[in-house]
This record gives structure tokens, sequence and C-alpha cells, in this order.
């Protein structure tokens, strides 16, 4: 594999053995996938926040290296913490964990990372451009950014993308060779499609069907407008495929013919493309669906919620009162735009909250004791039994606040 002579030199140790540690992982992975070189990345996300996930040991990696100098070379932003860190007591979290989780935050804060706390880091910070080179590690933001924009970056693990973020490199390999781009599978959806849980459900089926391939959609029955842009309707539609397909499977890129940016690209949909077929969503809804009818929690914001999503929620429960607990999970600086606007204001006052930093993904919620949650995230469906023991049902928007009304699931 051929480094630079600054690559070379981070290797040696010039600049520190953080540094050196970082530029070790970076070149044993480009080794690994067989990389030509590396490729200089304009941002990098790094999940593993959550103590939840990382525990103690992870925590003292952090600190070992922070304490080792360690700094980021380009602009990097973080996954969602275990808790949202103004009114974690609020929530139920304990002290302890609290005070885990906040010496986690303080060793990324120390490496120089901006403290966005958000699997959406496209809404709220770097929103890349088509071509671009990134070091991202959340699977929906990986689908978003590769799918949805055309920028270019694999599913980097918590370490990896963190050594990436401070050398400024990751391995030429993967999705950011042209080749690794092109489809794998031809997916034909016959079936209408309408609200954000349609477009979950079938990610969930074709994501357990094509596993780690690139799927290319054509759309056969009725949808609606799959516009791209900031906040368009078609965006938060297709982001929502994209969390599922990378839930149920590990789709890192999609393509969506007429749609997305690289579908049209001479070569994207070879010949030789396995054909899968899609005729209904009745499996998919029945697997992401458990058996229980009571629903202690309905959970929206996986991934976080856009501001349009919060003026929705908004909207539909205003004057209301709720059975349930409701959070609509999402960024701090989308909250508090939301805020500003009177959404968070409208949602509290009918009992829900709006809640920072954090997911149900990735938080502490067996301290809660929950059995049962509602949501219409597919990933968040998919995950809640096996991360938090809990549960789930899965529909639309509407269903699930309708649950959060009557404390049952009549979907």
């Amino acid at each position: 594999m051929r480094l630079t002579p600054e690559e070379e030199a981070m290797l040696r140790g010039d600049a520190g053995p953080a540094l050196r540690r970082a530029m070790e992982i970076v070149v044993a992975l480009g080794r690994i996938y067989g990389a030509e070189d590396l490729v200089a990345v304009a941002h990098a996300q790094v999940a593993g926040v959550s103590y939840k996930n990382l525990g103690q040991a992870g925590l003292e990696f952090l600190q070992q290296w922070a304490a080792e100098g360690a700094r980021v070379r380009v602009p990097t932003t973080l996954n969602p913490a275990g808790m949202d860190l103004a009114q974690w007591r609020a929530l139920g979290v304990s002290a302890e964990f609290a005070r885990q989780q906040g010496l986690v935050i303080d060793a990324y804060l120390a490496m120089g990372i901006a403290p966005t706390l958000t699997c959406a880091p496209y809404a709220v910070g770097h929103r890349p451009r088509r071509g671009e080179h990134l070091a991202w590690s959340e699977s929906s933001a990986v689908s978003f950014a590769n799918s949805l924009l055309g920028a270019r970056t694999n599913r980097e693990g918590g370490p990896s993308a963190l050594a990436a973020a401070l050398t400024g490199r990751t391995p030429r390999s993967g999705l950011h060779l042209d080749q690794a781009r092109r489809a794998t599978h031809l997916v034909e959806v016959r079936c209408p499609l309408s609200s954000e849980a349609d477009f979950g459900a079938l990610g969930y089926l074709v994501g357990r069907r094509v596993r780690n391939g690139v799927p290319y959609f054509r759309f056969l029955g009725p949808t609606p407008d799959l516009s791209l842009g900031p906040g368009s309707a078609g965006e938060e539609l297709l982001r929502g495929l994209g969390a599922a397909l990378a839930a149920s499977g590990a789709v890192a890129l999609y393509h969506v013919e007429g749609v997305t940016p690289e579908a049209g690209e001479e070569g994207i949909l070879p010949a030789a493309a396995e054909r899968v077929t899609v005729a209904d969503l009745a499996e998919g809804y029945a697997a992401l669906n458990g058996p229980l009818d009571a629903v202690d929690m309905v959970t929206i914001g996986c991934p976080h919620a856009s501001l349009a999503q919060l003026a929705e929620i908004a909207r539909q429960v205003a004057g209301q009162r709720l059975r349930a607990a409701l959070w609509v999970t999402t960024a701090r600086a989308i909250r508090d735009e939301a805020a500003a606007l009177g959404h968070v204001a409208a949602i509290e006052a009918a009992g829900g909250r709006v809640v920072a930093d954090t997911c149900m993904v990735v938080a502490p919620v067996e301290e809660l004791g929950l059995r049962a949650l509602a949501t219409n995230s597919a990933k968040a469906a998919f995950y809640a039994p096996s991360h938090s023991g809990v549960s789930a049902r899965f529909g639309a928007l509407a269903q699930c606040l309708d649950a959060a009304r009557t404390g049952r699931w009549g979907g």
C-alpha cells in the first residue's frame, strides 16, 4: 500500500503516540481490504458514544487516547449518547450511568470532536457533497450520505472512524471505489407505498434478502413524490428506507430509479444484477410487530426526528392528553429550533417529551421498566427486542400517536 511522506511520518510516530496508533489502525484496515492507498476524508462521524454500549473498557480506551494527545484533523461529529445531557434525571436515568456517560463525552471533547450527539449529522452540521469522501460510522447516516447525496463512505466501526478523524485518512476501498457502487440486485416493487412505515417495512424485507449488497429500486406501484432536498418529504421517506435496509441487512448504499443521484449513471445497473420482486409488505409488518396490545411508550425519531416531523407531531397532539409515554428523539440543535417555534411546548403540554442527544436504541431503557413500545421506525422496531429487551409495535405515525393517546395498539 502506497503512503505519502506525511502518512509515513504519522505511522512512524513523528507526531506522537496517539497519531501513530490511529495511523496503525487505518493502515492495518487498508491492508486487510486490499487498498492501494489512502484517501483524504472531509468529515468523520464517530459511533460508540453511549456508555451502555461502550462500558468501562471502552471509556478507558477513549481516556487513554485523549491523554496521549489525540486531536482530530477533520471536522468530526458524534453519534447519540445514552441520555439527554440536560434532562437525564427527569427521564429516569440513574446518576451513576449519567456520571459515566459524562466522562465519555469529556474524552471526545478533549479530542476536539463536536458534541452533536445525533445519528443525522447531515441535518445539523456537515451535509456532504456528491463525490466527497467521508468516514462515517452510524448505519443510517452512512446510507443517507451514500445513497441520497452521492457522497462516499464505508460503514466504519467506532475505532476506525475515530482513527480516520485523527489522521484525516481512510483506506481507498469498498464504497470509495466506483466498481463497488454498482447495483447487485434489481428490486422491483409492485405494491403501493404511502407512509414512512411502508418504506421501513420494504427496507426490512429487502435488507434481509440482499444482506450487504447494493439494491437498485424500481417502483412499479403508486408511490409519493420522492423528490430529494433538505427537509423534503421524499428525503424523509427514503432515509427511513435506508435505515431499515442497514438494520435487517448491512446495506450501506442503494439506488432509486429516477431519484437518487447515481441511479442514472452508465453501468450502475449491470445486466447480471439479481432480480428481486416485492409484491406486498405483509411479511415485513408481521416480522416487526410483537404480540402485546398494551403500549408503555411511543418513540419517534430513529433516525432523529427532523423539524418537519416535530411540527407534524405537535399538530396531531396539540390540546390532547396522552396516556402512554411519548418520546420524540432529535438532535439538540433541532430541538432548540422546534422550541422556538412552539412545537416542543405543544408536545410537552400533551404529556410527551422531546428528547435530545440520545435515542431508544442506545439509551438504558432497561432501567425504565418498559415492556412494550410503539414506533414508526423499522430500525427501532428491529432492534428493540435484542438491544432493549422490549416488545415493539410498528406502524405509521398516525397509528403510533393513536397508541400514545389510548395506551393500546389498534393498528
